[in-house]
């Protein structure tokens, strides 16, 4: 059994379709990673990585609930393969789906800081 692991930055809020047994949130979470040093000058170069994930039912709900755009998330995930034939041109797609386990809230972004001192 694999064992995944992501941590990064809400890009913007989640959104949830349904509710209960039947919620579905998707979010994007973004981090910086490590790339390289520069040919020319040495200085470290970094690259954006983003993941859309998807979270079901009372874990979807919670972070929808919950996180706000830049708030950080700790999320244990899943991939699941996506392969279907397209209804409309007859080609094979393949993708992957990423599949939130589980989660822990992380340190809050500028959104989340600014409604806490509001307070």
């Amino acid at each position: 059994m694999q064992h995944n692991l992501f941590i990064g930055n809400l890009a913007k809020a989640a959104t949830v379709s349904g509710s209960g047994d039947r919620a579905v949130c998707r979010f994007t979470l973004i981090s910086n990673e490590y790339a390289g040093k520069d040919k020319d000058s040495g200085e470290a170069r970094q690259r954006i990585v983003s993941i859309q994930f998807t979270a079901f039912r009372q874990k979807g709900e919670t972070i929808a609930q919950h996180a706000l755009k830049g708030d950080q998330l700790i999320v244990h995930y899943r991939i699941e393969h996506n392969h279907y034939t397209d209804k409309t041109s007859g080609e094979e797609v393949y993708g992957y789906n990423f599949i939130v386990e589980d989660f822990d809230f992380g340190a809050p972004g500028k959104e989340k800081r600014k409604q806490l001192n509001r307070t």
